[in-house]
């Protein structure tokens, strides 16, 4: 009868850890996912015009990243068609990249042009992209793998 004991216990032992992850709120499990543009509402840049940061309790997970907006409106825009909205190279510079190297962006730097938003280290980055959007634009693409190895 103690191995029998034993046994029970080993299992329950077993099963307390995901017992314990599937009570926990959803807002607390989902914070393993990494916090996408630092926290900033990706569908402002379109609508608003300006980098604005989200808001904590409104969320939506897409590609492995959690994304924060100011209003469930501006969430339910990027649910509708998150490729649209995301920035091109996620947390990346988008003139590193195109210069062959791999830096995090700063959502403050940004630019919206054919439809796409570009996310920028700082803004001499901003101001290199611009001048040669048709040479620089292709470059970062041909980089987008440098981003998978960071």
């Amino acid at each position: 009868m103690l191995s029998l004991s034993r046994q029970i216990v080993a299992r329950l032992l077993l099963l307390l850890p995901a017992a314990l992850f599937m009570g926990l709120p959803p807002s607390v499990a989902d914070e393993a996912l990494p916090l996408a543009i630092k926290g900033y509402d990706p569908v402002a840049y379109f609508t608003l015009d300006k980098a604005v940061v989200g808001k904590p309790d409104i969320e939506f997970e897409w590609d492995e990243q959690r994304y924060r907006f100011v209003s469930a409106e501006h969430r339910e825009l990027f649910k509708a068609d998150p490729v649209r909205y995301a920035p091109q190279f996620a947390n990346f510079c988008a003139m590193a990249l195109a210069r062959g190297e791999v830096h995090e962006a700063n959502p403050e730097f940004w630019l919206v042009s054919g439809g796409k938003l570009y996310l920028f280290g700082g803004p001499s980055g901003w101001e290199r992209f611009r001048q040669d959007l048709d040479g620089n634009i292709p470059k970062a693409n041909d980089n987008r793998d440098l981003m998978r190895k960071r």
